[in-house]
């Protein structure tokens, strides 16, 4: 049997792109899952235009899309939350609207055992500055060493069981949610299918992901992460 979809497309301030990565995802899951699928966009307080290329993108495509919209900008971390929150069918993803995911690399998993969750890694970053490969490094060693994740890049696309990551509380609030999630799953014996992806470079706006305030806020919650994956652990062992 054919497994439904919640797409949750993430947007701050891509004018030139989200259109064109709605419309990308409507075509492709038109094709593949017909009635199976849910596209919600969280525009996290664009203000270059990017939410009425947003509301246009509804009215084209009325009964797959929900939109819902930040007033102010409150980061990548919330966002997500918001979108993961929104969704309802069985498979859950979430797409950058800047357009340097390509969707259709989704398509040969669209149907994903019980217990498992997709890792998709980008083999090259050439767009990364420094800086931020540093932190990146910085970010995959903690997530090693002290939150037991073996993967290869926390940070791109996922594909996880809806169900799954709703059965645990999440307690992270910046972008380090992504973390926290991929840890509980491997805490829970799902198991990780890592796959390439490629990683397209930008055709319009500017990364905000090294931004000072992105930053700041995972820097902040890095300890809060070890503290919740640490009482996930504990929690487990009172359990079992």
């Amino acid at each position: 049997m054919n497994q439904s979809w919640s797409i949750v497309v993430f947007c701050f301030n891509e004018v030139g792109t989200v259109r064109e990565v709605i419309d990308r995802i409507a075509e492709l899951f038109d094709r593949y899952r017909p009635g199976l699928y849910k596209i919600v966009v969280v525009d996290d307080g664009s203000t270059d235009g990017s939410y009425e290329k947003i509301l246009d993108a509804a009215r084209a495509h009325p009964d797959v899309i929900q939109v819902i919209r930040h007033e102010k900008n409150a980061g990548i971390g919330a966002t997500l939350r918001d979108g993961y929150a929104a969704a309802q069918n069985e498979n859950l993803t979430a797409v950058p609207a800047d357009g340097q995911f390509d969707v259709s690399e989704l398509i040969p998993y669209l149907n994903i055992d019980p217990h498992t969750f997709v890792s998709f890694y980008r083999k090259e970053n050439v767009e990364y500055s420094s800086f931020r490969t540093i932190l990146s490094a910085a970010n995959k060693q903690i997530n090693r060493v002290l939150n037991g994740i073996e993967l290869k890049d926390v940070n791109w696309v996922k594909i996880y069981k809806t169900a799954a990551i709703k059965s645990f509380p999440w307690k992270l609030h910046s972008s380090l949610i992504e973390s926290e999630l991929c840890a509980k799953l491997l805490l829970k014996d799902e198991r990780a299918v890592e796959v390439v992806s490629f990683y397209h470079p930008r055709t319009s706006g500017k990364s905000k992901g090294a931004s000072p305030r992105v930053v700041l806020q995972a820097l902040l919650e890095t300890a809060k992460l070890v503290w919740a994956i640490q009482m996930f652990k504990r929690n487990r062992r009172h359990q079992n």
